[in-house]
């Protein structure tokens, strides 16, 4: 997968990866080290583009639903 845009700063440099004792998929910005663990709850599809690409996030903050396509976020 390339490269998204960061929910937090807006830039394009927010990826994924699998590691660490438990196998959680994490996010995280290069530009801004923001970084989301994904609730894994599957895909839905995103209300703004209709496209199958919106994800559960919980960073330390909050928990919403990101689309990796449109890069629209929304509360849970």
């Amino acid at each position: 997968m390339g490269l998204q845009i960061c929910p937090k700063c807006k830039e394009k440099s927010f990826t994924w990866f699998i590691g660490g004792k438990f196998p959680v998929t994490t996010w995280s910005c290069f530009d801004c080290d923001f970084e989301a663990k994904e609730v894994e709850s599957g895909n839905s599809t995103c209300e703004n583009c209709g496209e199958t690409t919106k994800i559960r996030l919980k960073d330390k903050e909050r928990e919403y639903c990101w689309c990796s396509n449109c890069n629209e976020t929304s509360d849970i």
